[in-house]
């Protein structure tokens, strides 16, 4: 890589980590560490919400989502507008007048400490797991860069965006988030240029986007009803309604960001900016995979994206067999380009009995550059004893560091750290305001602490969780397309903590037995679910809060219900 491309990375993780550091006087006292004194405007708010979901993960592994399958994933957000508009409605104005730091206190309020502990437990493990992930996008770029093992770049970087983190607090945390926005978006919006101006002359966009719909690639409605696919209309409307209501209405990653919202009508309003910007972002990433895809129509694409793999391969004892499958590759890559060329000639002619023939030749090619790529990564399985190999998350790494002028590679990586640090580090802040608010100062020394205590606390939580993270980034690395990898880890949980909040909110006679019996029965039922059913990610969701829901108006009946608690009614001021 160029120095001009390490200068503006270098340059641009001092200045947000400088800059965070700078924010760190606002941020005396609990409430301005945790929660900025309740002061942040709500365009600031919404910015930080939309930067954190705005991840590196969105930005290398939906990329590589969207090269390998399309538009499909787009499926999971179509409830997002619905969930936030239920949320403003309700949880915004419930918590705000709580006057909680977290989520949870409410839940010792209204039930007892241990629905709360074990909530708040099962949030700070779903989250810690998902800051692993988190991690792992701008991982997996530094190790392809730089040649490094992926324990290395993981460490690099969670450590420092935990740095500025621990000192910074909330307010350093959303406001580098609204900076670090603005380069997100540019960034994707060059590498989707430069990929319309990389199509062949002879082409133009409508015929490349042709190309792509030939294959599927542009379908973003499936209506099937097999509960067992990833994403279709129905889990992406459904199970993904719960999974929405859920993270953002119940886990403390973002509870915690309306918090900081100077009244309940500009909290809403920061979350209703989401319901407005989610999708169209979403598609503008998933898009960026499509034209990948059909940039490596026409320009030769790797037989495999990951480098380190590849060179493994070539010099094992297989490798004759891998450099024959090279050669079976540039055949089949070549021949796809003409039939990609002549499916466009076709098209211009207005033969529509011709067009259809040249596409079906199309897909045949298609077909046959896919195969010889799966015996590659068997064979790549099969050396490496890596049974779960999969490259997904290295193709646009591979695209940028190969086909960007100088200098837009380093935008774009930074772009991709700026990406990892709005997530990583608004999630160890909410990781460290669970640990101290929900555990320490609930049942430890912290009864007891001062505040200047509780902020030492905080600091050393806030390095422990970036700790532990990069440790899960580092398992998580393998798992696959890393947008999948933190949705299914979520998925595990928010449906069962979603559930417990339902139960207290929903039904006045529940009681602590019934909610904490429910929130066992639900995440065992989810674990079966998962464990020894085809039943897709998304309806787990679903299935959690129907499960806690369910047992636990049951189990209060059995034992006898119990009023709703007057100093638990959020309605009224804490």
């Amino acid at each position: 890589m160029h120095w001009i491309d390490w200068t503006i990375i270098a340059a641009y993780l001092i200045w947000i980590v400088w800059d965070g550091l700078r924010l760190s006087a606002q941020s005396e006292g609990l409430e301005g560490y945790f929660l900025a004194g309740r002061s942040i405007p709500w365009w600031a708010v919404g910015l930080s919400v939309m930067a954190t979901q705005l991840s590196a993960i969105t930005m290398i592994g939906t990329t590589g989502q969207g090269y390998q399958n399309g538009m499909g994933l787009l499926q999971q957000y179509y409830a997002l507008p619905l969930a936030m508009v239920i949320l403003s409605v309700t949880m915004v104005p419930f918590f705000h007048k709580a006057r909680v730091f977290t989520a949870y206190e409410y839940l010792e309020r209204r039930f007892d400490a241990r629905t709360r502990s074990f909530t708040a437990l099962l949030f700070l493990l779903s989250r810690g797991m998902s800051t692993g992930a988190a991690i792992s996008a701008p991982a997996v770029v530094l190790s392809v860069m730089l040649g490094l093992d992926v324990a290395t770049t993981c460490l690099a970087i969670g450590l420092p965006t935990a740095f500025y983190t621990m000192f910074g607090g909330v307010q350093a945390v959303t406001w580098t988030d609204v900076k670090q926005m603005y380069l997100i978006v540019f960034g994707l919006v060059a590498a989707v240029v430069v990929l319309v101006l990389g199509l062949p002359s002879q082409m133009d966009v409508s015929d490349a986007l042709s190309l792509a719909g030939a294959t599927g690639r542009l379908q973003v409605f499936d209506f099937s009803l097999d509960p067992t696919r990833s994403y279709t209309f129905w889990s992406g409307t459904i199970g993904a309604l719960f999974l929405f209501l859920s993270y953002f209405g119940t886990d403390q990653s973002q509870v915690q960001r309306y918090l900081t919202a100077r009244s309940v009508d500009e909290a809403r309003t920061s979350l209703l900016m989401s319901a407005y910007w989610k999708i169209p972002l979403q598609a503008l990433v998933l898009i960026i995979g499509v034209f990948m895809f059909l940039f490596y129509l026409f320009t030769p694409p790797p037989m495999l994206f990951n480098p380190v793999h590849d060179a493994e391969v070539r010099q094992s004892a297989r490798r004759t067999e891998y450099l024959a499958l090279e050669q079976q590759f540039g055949q089949a890559v070549a021949e796809r380009r003409s039939a990609a060329e002549a499916v466009t000639s076709l098209r211009r002619t207005g033969d529509d009995a011709a067009t259809r023939a040249a596409t079906e030749a199309f897909l045949r090619t298609d077909e046959a550059v896919k195969g010889v790529r799966l015996q590659a990564v068997t064979l790549v399985r099969e050396v490496s004893g890596d049974r779960t190999y999969n490259d997904v998350n290295y193709v646009f790494p591979t695209f940028v560091m190969t086909h960007l002028p100088v200098g837009l590679i380093g935008l774009l990586m930074a772009a991709i750290f700026a990406a990892a640090m709005s997530t990583i580090s608004a999630e160890l802040a909410s990781l460290s305001t669970a640990t101290v608010i929900d555990f320490y100062r609930r049942f430890g020394a912290g009864a007891t602490a001062s505040d200047a205590q509780l902020l030492q606390v905080s600091r050393l939580a806030t390095g422990a969780w970036a700790l532990f993270a990069s440790v899960v980034a580092i398992w998580a690395s393998e798992l696959g397309s890393l947008i999948e990898v933190v949705n299914r880890f979520g998925s595990f949980f928010y449906g069962s903590i979603l559930g417990v909040f339902m139960l207290a909110i929903l039904w006045p006679r529940a009681n602590g037995q019934g909610a904490f019996v429910g929130l066992l029965s639900g995440m065992a039922t989810v674990a079966w679910v998962a464990s020894q059913t085809g039943v897709g990610f998304l309806w787990h969701n679903l299935i959690g809060a129907a499960a806690v829901f369910a047992v636990g108006v049951v189990v209060s009946a059995a034992t006898g219900g119990a009023p709703l608690r007057p100093d638990a009614d959020a309605r009224e001021e804490a």
